[in-house]
């Protein structure tokens, strides 16, 4: 199959300077990246593209290129011409090209901190107002015990790779015409570790790791809401080479509740009321979230009025004071009357001279106004 056109393939024209080759190619390669794109033919993309920018991006190797195209393999290029390197390596061009630094490996020897863990946790309604201490179990990987995270078996020690000089890296050397190309691969003597365990731990059968279930104790504060995330310093998942441990998230799911409704620190509810306790007033007994309180509701109160119970809400996190209770009165029209009661209403109705239809025609009027201005 031909190769397409470089120039093509970074979508530039021959004209193009460097600066838009390289920019041109970044943004091909994060999108072609398999560490990125999972498409089956991303990789494939990927390695064209990067082949593309390893010629156009070198001047000579451009000049070459724009006078001769592609060049044929058994003409002298190294077994493959411009595109006969080995194209693996996808780790040091992107690293190379978004935050690398130059595209250098890190040292598998070097101490490395451990995964962060995430926890999900429900608790009742009151317990985030008011904070909780409980224990919990966690399943997480930590150092064996037996040979303290080595893998060896005790009494041993893993020995630095032969093959890589405990780099993790093997380098491969292909001599071309326009000069000498390096690539490097993972080592195939210690895939990586840079270290080879000649014997084994018979507990962590050499991955100096076990899992297990560690108990740890939580307090919760108070005022917490769904949703809130709390971290526990340093008891992730165990670190590698002598690395810290990562640290654990537990995030927090909170549970209705009958009653009461939560919006930030304060605490909304609603009371039913009976016409006749509406219309004449009362007083009340009100369940906060600590105790019972009294509450004056005025005659001829409204349903769907809002009377506020000042510090009577959620305990700031913060730990400055408390938001407020908010409690809504709703009155209740009976569905069964007695025929006594039936006149009693009539007589009211009557007595009080409220006239339906005036009254219908003054919300209508003022509707009215509302919408001509006047």
């Amino acid at each position: 199959m031909s190769k397409r056109d470089y120039y093509e393939v970074l979508g530039v024209d021959k004209n193009a300077s460097p600066e838009e080759v390289k920019k041109s190619f970044r943004k091909l390669a994060r999108e072609y990246h398999p560490d990125v794109n999972k498409a089956a033919n991303a990789e494939e993309k990927f390695k064209e593209v990067k082949e593309a920018y390893d010629v156009l991006s070198d001047e000579q190797k451009r000049g070459v290129y724009d006078q001769y195209g592609h060049v044929d393999p058994n003409q002298g290029m190294g077994g493959g011409g411009f595109g006969g390197q080995d194209m693996g390596g996808f780790g040091d061009i992107f690293d190379m090209f978004f935050g690398g630094g130059g595209g250098g490996r890190r040292n598998p020897n070097a101490p490395q901190r451990g995964n962060d863990l995430q926890y999900s946790m429900t608790i009742e309604f009151k317990e985030a107002i008011f904070g909780k201490e409980l224990d919990i179990n966690i399943p997480r990987t930590e150092n064996c015990d037996k040979c303290h995270g080595s893998g060896a078996k005790p009494g041993t020690k893993p020995e630095t790779c032969t093959v890589c000089k405990g780099s993790g890296q093997q380098e491969v050397i292909q001599n071309t015409a326009f000069g000498r190309i390096v690539n490097r691969r993972v080592c195939s003597g210690c895939n990586g570790q840079g270290q080879i365990i000649k014997e084994k731990c018979t507990e962590c059968h050499g991955a100096g790791k076990v899992k297990k279930q560690r108990k740890i104790h939580v307090k919760i504060p108070a005022g917490v809401d769904e949703g809130a995330q709390l971290r526990v310093s340093g008891e992730g998942e165990a670190g590698t080479k002598g690395g810290p441990p990562g640290d654990l998230f537990i995030v927090l799911r909170v549970k209705s509740h009958d009653f009461f409704e939560r919006e930030g620190d304060d605490v909304f509810c609603e009371v039913p009321l009976t016409f006749a306790q509406a219309a004449l007033g009362v007083e009340i007994e009100i369940p906060t979230l600590t105790e019972k309180v009294k509450l004056k509701i005025p005659a001829g109160t409204q349903t769907g009025t809002y009377f506020r119970l000042k510090g009577k809400g959620v305990p700031r996190l913060r730990g400055f004071g408390q938001g407020d209770q908010q409690v809504k009165v709703v009155v209740v029209t009976p569905t069964k009357l007695t025929d006594d009661q039936k006149e009693l209403l009539r007589q009211f109705s009557g007595d009080n001279g409220e006239d339906s239809s005036e009254h219908h025609e003054s919300i209508f009027e003022r509707m009215k106004k509302a919408f001509l201005g006047d």
